[in-house]
């Protein structure tokens, strides 16, 4: 049984729903960013109490086919931003080919369901990203923008404006006080 859920963004949430789902007593066969594959069906009983302790955790069970399409998304959109894949071809194509499904389609439910295009979602995380690379203080500007996949320092540094209102220098200056968790985002 496939079991999809909201708000798994890291490899810590899944360290989180593994612990819950062994302290449930659910036999588990993986579990990857957003979905669960259980070892049998679940009764409606174990659903409920599995909803209730996720939200507690700030996750939640995900049962429309459409908002799982919509999870799918930002799923791929964080593991492209988190493990530094490179895009070969631009978003859109990525996005189609990863769910196997029309882009068209996908990116007008996306913008349906969450008030915003793809597009800027993928901007928006790719800005949380960097400024949390800016915090840690470890990389150039030049060196995130490659890391980042920006084309120079001054294309990094006008979008990050344009979204945040500030320079990354500006930033650095306020730090953590101006950052989301990727959920937020």
């Amino acid at each position: 049984m496939n079991i999809y859920i909201k708000n798994m963004v890291c490899p810590r949430c899944i360290m989180v729903i593994e612990s819950e789902f062994e302290k449930l007593q659910i036999p588990i066969c993986s579990v990857k960013l957003g979905k669960v594959e259980t070892e049998r069906n679940l009764s409606d009983e174990e659903v409920a109490k599995l909803s209730v302790r996720l939200e507690e955790l700030g996750f939640e069970l995900i049962d429309d086919k459409k908002n799982r399409l919509v999870e799918q998304v930002k799923t791929a959109i964080v593991e492209l931003i988190y493990k530094n894949v490179k895009l070969t071809t631009n978003l859109s194509d990525f996005i189609g080919a990863r769910l196997h499904m029309d882009y068209t389609y996908v990116s007008n439910l996306f913008s349906e369901i969450e008030g915003t295009t793809i597009e800027k979602y993928f901007i928006a995380q790719k800005i949380e990203r960097v400024k949390e690379l800016l915090v840690y203080d470890e990389l150039s500007l030049s060196e995130i923008a490659f890391e980042m996949n920006y084309s120079s320092v001054a294309h990094l540094s006008s979008q990050f404006k344009k979204i945040t209102g500030k320079t990354p220098s500006q930033f650095k200056l306020n730090g953590l006080e101006n950052r989301k968790t990727i959920d937020k985002v």
